[in-house]
């Protein structure tokens, strides 16, 4: 078989025109001299003219009020000096922040990274033809890192880039990354796709990342990976480093991960992913060992929710999934990935070892369930919980809240301040109530129920960051102490 290397190098070469081998004898390599002015002007240029004005600066505001010190908000302070001095008053400063984001729809519908523009109280979209317009916040996303702007540039269309298909992304392919580094202004890098499906990264929630040598930046967040037809590829979303500054390891959000994060934005405006209903562990070598398996790779289920796309579909603890929609899978985000970006009510072949056999089931995914609803209610009354806030855990609001779709019970929203709960500490946002006097707590009504007014002591039980913590509030004193259960 003979091979031609150019002079100017086989990456470029492949992608843009085809070569002429020479004669040599079979295994040898013949290098040759460009034979046409064409192959000496090789350039990206043509794919940057059509990418780089589709791809725009994203500036953010945010007023951060500083706190004054607690020496001016005491009694003491107060009763002999009074409010007099005005440098105690809590400071207002504007912090900024830029980054870069894609339009995807030429009616100004623009996606970025979540980092970019959270918290921020005003954004500002620069195009690449220094025009500036102010932006809306039409959905954000923390999971996925994902949020979808929207600028109104009137009725002039704008530059828009389409979306690839980011399975069809092989390591090799050549990949440009635009984006705004440093804020020195809209600048091209060049290289190839590095790795696929990166999962364990910490990145979001959903990882599942293209990885990149193109070199990525501090403000290239939000901005255009691009393939050399010119399509979007991924959002740039992070880098490994430990200055700051590239390394050659950046990682961005896939098209298709990004296609169903924007379908939601302009079709419901609230994102609800469907689910499968199981919760499992990563096949590991010495696992793989002994369920038969000849290397790692699947998810080993734990658990089944009754009545779940899953247990529909005959899945049972212990079985392995091998593969959804035909597509390997590796780990748990990546079977988690495969499920966020297909739709609710999608029907979809599972390879499930079972049993000893491989197996294939067909599931129909659903959104998860609100059962129970989640009945959120302000705590009222003369007990140590008055105000407050708890709701009832399904797997639909856990999804909202961030939290394992299998968690049972009442979880606690906002706790009021200038209360016992928040003076104590008693509670805080996240805690899960277990028990409250020994009565079991698996709804609201069992916990209003189990808190009498003006009792001597409360014994409760919570969660809380995974520790089981049983709690006593008791004496006139209200002396309070809590001990690891579990």
């Amino acid at each position: 078989m003979k091979r031609v290397i150019t002079a100017i190098g086989i990456l470029i070469a492949g992608i843009t025109a085809s070569f002429t081998a020479g004669q040599a004898q079979d295994g040898d390599v013949v290098r040759m001299v460009p034979q046409s002015e064409m192959q000496v002007k090789l350039s990206y240029a043509p794919i940057v003219s059509e990418a780089a004005p589709a791809v725009v600066n994203i500036y953010t505001k945010k007023i951060v009020r500083s706190r004054r010190s607690a020496l001016f908000d005491d009694p003491l302070f107060q009763r002999f000096f009074g409010d007099r001095f005005s440098f105690g008053a809590p400071q207002e400063r504007v912090q900024g922040s830029l980054g870069s984001g894609v339009i995807v729809r030429p009616n100004g519908v623009i996606v970025t990274n979540n980092h970019v523009i959270e918290g921020a109280d005003e954004i500002q979209v620069v195009l690449n033809d220094r025009r500036e317009f102010d932006a809306k916040i039409v959905l954000a996303d923390p999971r996925t890192d994902l949020a979808i702007l929207k600028i109104d540039a009137g009725d002039e269309p704008l530059a828009s880039l389409r979306l690839s298909d980011s399975d069809n992304v092989l390591v090799g392919d050549i990949v440009l990354a635009i984006g705004n580094p440093f804020g020195v202004g809209q600048t091209v890098t060049g290289g190839i796709v590095s790795a696929t499906a990166r999962t364990q990264q910490g990145i979001s929630d959903f990882g599942f990342f293209i990885q990149t040598d193109a070199a990525v930046n501090p403000g290239n967040s939000g901005g255009a990976l691009v393939g050399m037809d010119g399509e979007l590829l991924g959002i740039n979303t992070a880098i490994y480093s430990r200055t700051g500054a590239s390394n050659g390891i950046g990682f961005a959000v896939p098209a298709n991960m990004v296609k169903s994060v924007l379908k939601a934005a302009l079709n419901e405006g609230q994102l609800t992913r469907p689910w499968l209903g199981v919760r499992g562990q990563n096949v590991t070598g010495d696992l793989a060992a002994s369920l038969g398996l000849d290397r790692a790779g699947g998810v080993l289920v734990d658990e089944v929710y009754e009545g779940g796309p899953a247990a529909i579909a005959g899945i049972m603890p212990g079985d392995v999934i091998m593969a959804i929609g035909g597509k390997e899978v590796i780990d748990e985000p990546g079977l988690n990935f495969r499920i966020a970006t297909m739709d609710a009510g999608a029907e979809v072949s599972l390879a499930v070892l079972s049993e000893g056999f491989i197996q294939q089931r067909m599931a129909t995914l659903a959104l998860p369930p609100e059962d129970p609803e989640r009945n959120v209610t302000k705590l009222d009354g003369r007990h140590p919980f008055q105000g407050v806030t708890v709701g009832n855990l399904s797997p639909r609001f856990n999804d909202e809240l961030q939290i394992d779709p299998f968690l049972r019970g009442v979880v606690v929203l906002k706790v009021d301040g200038r209360t016992p709960a928040a003076r104590f500490q008693l509670l805080v946002p996240g805690d899960i109530l277990l028990k409250v006097n020994n009565v079991d707590i698996t709804r609201v009504e069992d916990l209003e129920a189990a808190l009498p007014e003006n009792a001597n002591e409360y014994l409760y039980q919570i969660q809380r960051r995974g520790r089981i913590q049983e709690c006593l509030l008791a004496g006139q004193s209200r002396s309070y102490r809590c001990r690891v259960v579990q």
